[in-house]
């Protein structure tokens, strides 16, 4: 079936009700706006759902695998180089769709979905199978360039089945089916972390390998673009449209503070959870969940894996992202990312200001709620200020945002945690600080001289430390939270999002006066 352009969906919801005499717009029921969507939206949303559901598995986790002092089986590199490779990560996976999304849009959306599915199964594969930090970067960065070349011939097909009448519960619904995938994957990873971590990763490249037969019955969608033009052109006209339009870089500016902070949730969450938030009660009281699963065992206890916790985020918004863009559909594109900002600030400090598994709880469902209002509503405002023919192109955009956010938060967190909040460090400096284990031996304040300087390896470091204090290890733990207060690594990223706050509610009331702008 042949997808409807804009207008011809346009011309089909009018006929179907007509406008009232006072000249507004009839506004249709959620059914009746689900009912307007072609085949190609539908295809599109499922190819995006297996995608997310591979990528989703393997993120969640793969800051643990990293750099997680006490894992015994994973890679043991320091935060600062878990912080290069993210960095490298973000900045390829979100800016190459700058330059890729004009080229999709001019040789086609469904060669790069193909492409893009074989760089990502390569780079699950070479994720599994690396160990040293160049190989497994290397892996890391070929799996960014695949999923860097399929966002915008994904996000081009279903803005070209979309129009201003029933975007805003498209994206919503996309928004919705990404993050069934999302909320699947950290279920399927820590199925397979259980059986050991090469599994997490080549069973990612099986469940991406599915979206090779989908695209047999994937039939192209106009971009409507240039197709005359050379790709040199193409390049060049990408980076010139971006340069050359200052509002739409000061939108990107303003969103990319907020990215830089609601990123922390999945970068550097992983590890501050397993550190340091208590789920032993939860667990002792939830003793029919699948155990070998859901929980995880280190010298506290049994604990519920963080990967199962903070996917309360992906559950929170499968549940309830619909009828959330449903409801706001009539308000501005700008007053919802408003209100969001501001809901998911609030719940970054609350879910790192506590031990408590019921406190993050807390501070996840309320980021939740601020994503909720800000996600969707970020590529459709990309989308709709989008001119004719260059939607790939505009949704490309949408992930500048990211990569500055995402990469410069990557450092930020990377040095915030490696020298303040991660519990190995902290360990190694109630050694050398509280203790006579390093007595004779100056520490000179540098935490990349505390192995040297204790004497014992970060990975063995808490465990050191729960030995010559002679103490139950939650006891230690207390410790360690309330003599070096690590919560505090969150407070610079809501700082972040403040400021991203205040630029954007002047920016929301500024363009009311420019009409591209004014969505």
């Amino acid at each position: 079936m042949a997808s409807a352009a804009p207008s011809d969906l346009e011309s089909k919801s009018t006929s179907a009700a007509p406008p009232p005499p006072d000249g507004t717009e009839p506004k249709l029921g959620f059914f009746e706006t689900m009912k307007t969507f072609p085949r190609s939206f539908w295809m599109g949303c499922g190819i995006e759902m297996w995608e997310r559901l591979a990528y989703y598995g393997v993120r969640q986790v793969v800051g643990l695998y990293i750099a997680q002092a006490d894992d015994p089986h994973g890679l043991h590199f320091t935060q600062a180089q878990k912080g290069t490779i993210f960095f490298w990560w973000a900045l390829l996976q979100s800016l190459v769709p700058m330059v890729s999304g004009g080229i999709t849009d001019r040789y086609g959306y469904k060669k790069t979905i193909i492409a893009s599915v074989l760089f990502t199964m390569t780079g699950y594969t070479l994720m599994g199978t690396q160990h040293s930090f160049g190989g497994f970067m290397a892996g890391c960065l070929v799996l960014a360039f695949g999923t860097a070349i399929f966002k915008p011939g994904i996000q081009g097909t279903l803005a070209q089945s979309m129009s201003k009448k029933n975007s805003s519960v498209g994206w919503g619904f996309f928004y919705w089916l990404v993050n069934v995938g999302a909320m699947i994957g950290p279920f399927y990873a820590a199925f397979m972390r259980g059986k050991g971590w090469p599994y997490v990763f080549f069973g990612s490249a099986l469940v991406i390998s599915f979206n090779l037969p989908m695209l047999l019955t994937y039939k192209e969608v106009d971009s409507g673009a240039d197709k005359s033009k050379p790709i040199g052109r193409v390049v060049i006209d990408t980076v010139g449209n971006f340069f050359g339009s200052p509002k739409l870089m000061l939108v990107v500016v303003l969103f990319s503070g907020f990215w830089m902070m609601l990123y922390q949730l999945w970068d550097l969450m992983p590890n501050f959870y397993t550190d340091w938030v208590d789920s032993l009660a939860f667990v002792r009281s939830n003793e029919w969940l699948p155990s070998n699963w859901v929980n995880a065992v280190d010298l506290r206890g049994r604990t519920l894996k963080q990967e199962i916790a903070l996917n309360l985020n992906s559950f929170m918004i499968v549940a309830f992202v619909i009828p959330m863009s449903f409801l706001v559909a009539r308000i501005r594109v700008m007053t919802s990312i408003t209100i969001g900002v501001l809901i998911a600030t609030i719940g970054t400090v609350v879910y790192g200001t506590s031990p408590s598994l019921y406190i993050c709880a807390l501070g996840i469902v309320l980021f939740s709620i601020g994503e909720m209002l800000t996600g969707p509503k970020k590529t459709e405002y990309f989308a709709l200020i989008a001119p004719p023919g260059k939607k790939a192109l505009y949704l490309g955009y949408v992930n500048i945002p990211v990569a500055i956010g995402q990469s410069v938060g990557a450092k930020i967190a990377a040095w915030q945690y490696g020298t303040y909040g991660e519990k190995a460090t902290l360990s190694l400096r109630y050694l050398v600080e509280k203790t006579e284990f390093a007595h004779g031996r100056a520490w000179n304040g540098d935490v990349a001289s505390l192995e040297a300087v204790a004497g014992v390896e970060r990975k063995a470091a808490f465990a050191t430390l729960v030995k010559e204090l002679g103490q139950d290890p939650n006891a230690v733990n207390e410790i360690l939270w309330n003599t070096y207060r690590p919560y505090q690594v969150w407070y610079p990223f809501a700082i972040i999002g403040l400021c991203s706050l205040v630029g954007i509610i002047v920016f929301s009331q500024v363009s009311k006066r420019w009409k591209d702008m004014d969505v």
